[in-house]
């Protein structure tokens, strides 16, 4: 079940006051930036990048997911292995609010989500 209009927009506050903060220079931006995209109750941030060797392919970079929960009032916390499959971030596995999500992820204290 999808997040609802009013939380939905809570969301997207949030995450642009994020990327408000995050995003590299403006000149740098067609070499490396970063988006966000809302699927269903889910928030996915992702990195934007040319392919190494096809610069004209333009890929997206999973880097950190957070799921919200509406029977627990919670976001789960998630980051992408090596592997490709997103696991729970053991540290943090959930989060009360959409902001303390983006706080976590700016943070990183444990290097999961930028490296």
């Amino acid at each position: 079940m999808a997040i609802d209009l009013l939380q939905t927009l809570n969301v997207i506050e949030a995450m642009e006051k994020f990327l408000s903060r995050k995003r590299p220079p403006e000149h740098i931006r067609p070499q490396l930036d970063i988006g966000y995209k809302i699927e269903e109750q889910s928030i996915i941030v992702f990195e934007i990048r040319p392919q190494w060797n096809k610069p004209d392919v333009i890929q997206e970079h999973p880097v950190a997911k957070t799921t919200f929960v509406k029977t627990k009032n919670h976001w789960k916390v998630f980051w992408m292995r090596a592997d490709l499959n997103w696991h729970s971030y053991t540290p943090t596995p959930t989060v009360k609010s959409i902001t303390a999500f983006t706080k976590l992820v700016e943070e990183d204290k444990h290097h999961c989500f930028w490296g």
